[in-house]
């Protein structure tokens, strides 16, 4: 039931929806000045609710303050110093953060489960990596975060790195001991990153973890359009500025922002933040009524199936809104059961041989629940065989060979070569099973026959292998 309108804690939703109630002579761009419709009934569909920040969500010299406003509230939520709303999604905000950190040839500790957009951010910004393996849970083959040894390590080595990067939560809503690790990383005065693009609700309820700032990191990254309510594109960056500096936090923002930002996507990030702060307890409760209920259901109906829940793991380091499906037990493929989904317009966030993912958030209802529990179920009962051994998939597993940095690398004169003569060569492009989109290959990496094989048969299961100049693989390309 919705109660008083969201508008009135949003300051962006509530110039969003004005400049679409008033009538107005704009003379200013965007060229559309939502009259397309005009020209086109269907492209009047598609941009005629476009309104821009400049001139429409503020003036032009923004004078009002809207954005401004937006952003400290957003600050005061999350208890942060610092803050901003991107249009171009966590990509944007790692990329910033990235340049907001130390100076070109600096070491950064960072976690290998970081997404595509933080290691171009470590191209950009010419920072030398360390990596820090990911740890696997003995019992699922999941992936945990990482281990606090290992950061420990990776601090005594390199005592005055840049920063430490982690990804938290992971992509299957698992998370490393983010409290402890800041703590470590403080003891060297050394920031702490968070690329928290799949935790946007954290710390909106008491049964979830708290947001990597409540743990003491120094600055977080969150899209809003991904388990919220944000537009797509959406993201928030926070941060705290005692080992962080304001400017280099704003030069590296504005650095890689549009100088034409989307209101409708600003707008959507302020109302996200109002809806957590004036509803998140009622909201995520439900979504966690709705994921404990699909589970119970999904493991009475489907013998055999695994669905890890908090129980899994050590308290506070899982998500409980992430329904997690394990086949190899009852013998099925996911990416078949995902093409029988397909034709039934179910789509998953992710699908490979043995895992399913599909996100409950915040819109979903007992209708749409049971909407996919009723396609799903026969499906899985129809693809059961014969059980096999759970297995890691390979965007875990990887322990990389480091020849060049990631820049020395990306600008390096490359050629193509055939998949087998790639081996012992250093790949010069970015290769990623997707999803997740966590690197297997990177600039600067060492192909080595381990991966090269896992990749391949990564896409002979049916996942799409991305980013790569060749996604059939035939061809790797390798620095000349």
């Amino acid at each position: 039931m919705i109660e008083r309108p969201l508008r009135d804690d949003a300051p962006l939703l509530d110039a969003y929806l004005s400049a679409l109630d008033e009538d107005r002579f704009d003379f200013i761009i965007p060229g559309h000045k939502r009259r397309a419709g005009l020209l086109d009934e269907g492209l009047g569909r598609v941009v005629d609710a476009d309104v821009p920040l400049y001139g429409g969500l503020d003036t032009i010299k923004q004078s009002v303050g809207t954005l401004h406003e937006a952003e400290r509230r957003a600050a005061a939520y999350y208890d942060a110093d610092w803050c901003r709303f991107s249009t171009g999604g966590s990509t944007h905000t790692n990329q910033a953060l990235a340049l907001a950190l130390g100076r070109p040839g600096d070491v950064v500790i960072v976690a290998r489960s970081l997404h595509r957009s933080m290691l171009l951010g470590l191209v950009l910004a010419d920072f030398r990596p360390v990596w820090l393996p990911t740890q696997l849970d003995a019992e699922s083959g999941l992936p945990v975060g990482v281990a606090t040894e290992d950061v420990a390590t990776a601090l005594r080595l390199n005592p005055r790195a840049a920063a430490l990067i982690l990804t938290e939560p992971g992509y299957l809503g698992t998370t490393s001991d983010v409290a402890t690790i800041s703590e470590l990383a403080h003891r060297y005065d050394v920031p702490v990153i968070v690329d928290q693009a799949w935790g946007a609700h954290f710390g909106a309820h008491p049964d979830l973890p708290r947001h990597a700032l409540a743990y003491g990191a120094d600055a977080l990254v969150t899209s809003t359009h991904k388990l919220l309510v944000g537009y797509s594109q959406a993201s928030v960056v926070a941060a705290r500025t005692e080992r962080l500096n304001v400017d280099r936090l704003n030069r590296g923002f504005d650095a890689t922002q549009t100088t034409s930002p989307a209101g409708a996507i600003l707008a959507s990030s302020d109302a996200a933040r109002a809806l957590l702060e004036t509803r998140g307890v009622e909201l995520i409760g439900r979504v966690l009524s709705l994921v404990r209920a699909a589970r119970e259901r999904l493991r009475t109906e489907v013998p055999g199936l695994v669905i890890p829940d908090e129980l899994s793991f050590p308290v506070g380091r899982f998500d409980p809104t992430r329904l997690i499906l394990q086949l190899a037990p009852i013998g099925a493929d996911g990416v078949v059961v995902e093409r029988h989904l397909l034709k039934q317009h179910v789509s998953l966030e992710s699908a490979d041989r043995d895992t399913l993912l599909p996100i409950i958030t915040v819109t979903d209802t007992d209708e749409s629940l049971t909407a996919l529990l009723d396609r799903l179920v026969p499906v899985l009962n129809d693809a059961v065989g014969t059980p096999r051994r759970r297995s890691t998939a390979l965007s875990w597993l990887v322990n990389p060979v480091q020849s060049l940095s990631p820049r020395e690398a990306f600008f390096a004169p490359r050629e193509r070569v055939d998949a087998a003569e790639a081996v012992g060569r250093v790949s010069a492009e970015l290769v990623a099973p997707y999803p997740p989109g966590v690197p297997v290959l990177a600039p600067g990496e060492v192909v080595t026959r381990e991966l090269l094989d896992g990749l391949l048969d990564a896409a002979r299961s049916g996942v799409r292998i991305a980013y790569a100049a060749d996604p059939t693989l035939s061809t790797i390309e390798v620095v000349a």
